[in-house]
C-alpha cells in the first residue's frame, strides 16, 4: 500500500491531537462525513467544492457496521470501510481520513472542532449533526449542492437491473 496513502488515515485516537495541530498551523479545517460507498463523479465534485472553503480536508468515513445500521440497502457497504477509506485518502485534494463507528459523526465532530462543517444540500442547517456546536464555537457550517444524476444507490440499482 502506499505510503503517503496510508499516513493520510487517521486513527480515531489520532484525531484530536492531530486536528489541534492542523489548526495550530493556521490551516482551516473542513470536515464533511458520509458512506462514499461507490466513488463517483457527484462525491469527486462535492469534495473538491469541500476542499476550497478551508486549507485542510477531513473526511469522516462510515464504518461498515454503522452503515448497515443506516438500512441503505440489504447488500451495503458494497466496499469494506478498508476499501472505501483508501480510495478516499488517494484523492490529492483529501487531506485526512478518519472511519467513524457511531450512527452519527457527532462524537468526533466535538473531538476535532471543525473550523468549516460541510453537508450536502439535502441538509438543512439546523439538521445537520455537529452544526449547533460548530457555530456555537465560531464556526462555519455549509452546504454544498449535488450533481445532478448521481447517488450510489442510483448505481446500485442499475447494477442489480443488468443482472436480471
Amino acid at each position: 500500500m502506499n505510503t503517503k496513502t496510508e499516513q493520510k488515515i487517521w486513527s480515531r485516537d489520532e484525531a484530536q491531537s492531530k486536528a489541534a495541530a492542523v489548526k495550530q498551523a493556521g490551516k482551516r479545517l473542513v470536515f464533511t462525513n458520509g458512506c462514499f460507498d461507490i466513488m463517483h463523479a457527484g462525491h469527486v465534485a462535492y469534495l473538491q467544492e469541500a476542499a476550497g472553503l478551508g486549507n485542510f480536508l477531513l473526511v469522516a468515513v462510515n464504518s461498515d457496521d454503522s452503515i448497515r445500521r443506516l438500512e441503505k440497502s440489504p447488500a451495503r457497504p458494497l466496499q469494506n470501510e478498508f476499501s472505501r477509506s483508501r480510495v478516499m485518502a488517494a484523492l490529492s485534494f483529501v487531506d485526512a481520513v478518519i472511519v467513524f463507528d457511531e450512527d452519527t459523526p457527532k462524537e468526533l465532530i466535538a473531538d476535532v472542532m471543525p473550523d468549516v462543517l460541510v453537508k450536502g444540500a439535502d441538509y438543512k442547517i439546523e439538521d445537520i449533526v455537529g452544526a449547533k456546536e460548530v457555530l456555537a464555537n465560531g464556526g462555519d457550517v455549509k452546504t454544498i449542492a449535488f450533481l445532478p444524476g448521481f447517488s450510489t444507490s442510483a448505481i446500485e440499482k442499475k447494477i442489480l437491473e443488468a443482472n436480471r
